[in-house]
């Protein structure tokens, strides 16, 4: 996967984590709440994991 894919996807795994949260606190439901937590701390570990591959390719390419 590349990069720029890994960031595509963290992304919207972001944005749906926080509108689960959004719907279970406004509808009282804990456990929907508690997915979108999760799926968003996902989706800040994928674009985290773009981050590095791009800094690597990055030093590999000044070398």
């Amino acid at each position: 996967m590349t990069s720029t894919t890994d960031k595509i996807k963290g992304t919207a795994n972001e944005v749906v984590g926080k509108g689960k949260q959004a719907v279970g606190k406004s509808v009282g439901n804990d456990r929907l709440e508690t997915e979108g937590a999760a799926q968003e701390v996902k989706g800040k570990a994928q674009n985290l994991k773009g981050d590095v591959k791009d800094a690597i390719k990055d030093g590999i390419d000044k070398a």
